[in-house]
């Protein structure tokens, strides 16, 4: 059996990456998927993608670090598929700062990706499911850095850390709404978007992921199709009643040493 049979669900960033990856995998598992992106050209061919495969698949343009774009987000999926049971939010900025360097403007950039837009995403998505008395799921994508991080992440470690403690105090309060809300603390992973940021602030090589992969305890970075899994799992009735938990999906352990 699928584990999200007939299941409508909005996957913020998900034309691209891990995001995309939701998306094919919560499509496989039966759902109806709405994923959301800037740019139409892989939104829509994604979605013609999944549409290939038999599923019921619809691309919304929108930058969800605006907030309106965002909230109409939830409006044109309610409008393509009837309503949302379902929350994934995959979108993120990893653009570089320090404490010292880090701009206003970036800064702002980073909480309106990384915080904000996950923030009124859940509200738009649980106030639709609270007005129909609907039990839903979300989950929120983050970073293992959100304990800490490199130096050079200062905003976004600022921001996921935040949103580790919005998924905690949004599902406190949505519990007896049925609505359930986790999140995933994604350690070093193997995407599209980190290819870019590992070749443009690191100066890195077309070896970097042997390179990468020979660093760390499993042999290999994290997989987008590994993640997904877990993803669809937590989002389904078989993950249970677990809510408010925010999981370390990583190889190294946090707080061991050898």
């Amino acid at each position: 059996m699928p584990l999200l049979p007939d299941r409508v669900v909005l996957i913020s960033g998900g034309t691209s990456g891990l995001g995309a990856a939701i998306a094919r995998a919560a499509a496989r598992e039966g759902a109806l998927v709405a994923v959301t992106g800037r740019r139409r050209e892989p939104g829509e061919a994604l979605a013609a993608e999944l549409t290939a495969a038999g599923a019921q698949a619809l691309f919304i343009r929108a930058d969800v670090g605006e907030v309106e774009q965002a909230r109409a987000s939830v409006t044109a999926a309610v409008a393509g598929f009837g309503r949302v049971d379902s929350l994934v939010n995959a979108a993120g900025l990893t653009s570089r700062g320090t404490l010292l360097d880090t701009t206003p403007e970036l800064f702002d950039a980073h909480i309106a990706v990384n915080l904000k837009a996950p923030f009124f995403l859940m509200q738009a998505v649980v106030a639709d499911l609270v007005a129909r008395k609907a039990p839903g799921t979300i989950v929120n994508v983050l970073s293992m850095s959100a304990h800490g991080g490199q130096p050079y992440l200062a905003p976004y470690v600022a921001a996921k850390a935040g949103l580790a403690g919005l998924t905690r105090n949004a599902a406190h309060a949505h519990r007896r709404d049925r609505i359930r809300i986790n999140g995933l603390n994604i350690g070093w992973t193997d995407t599209e978007g980190e290819n870019e940021t590992q070749r443009r602030f690191h100066g890195a090589g077309d070896d970097w992921r042997e390179k990468a992969g020979a660093s760390l305890p499993m042999g290999k970075l994290g997989q987008p199709d590994e993640i997904a899994d877990f993803v669809a799992f937590l989002l389904s009735d078989r993950s249970g009643v677990v809510t408010g938990s925010v999981i370390d999906w990583d190889q190294n352990v946090l707080g061991g040493f050898d």
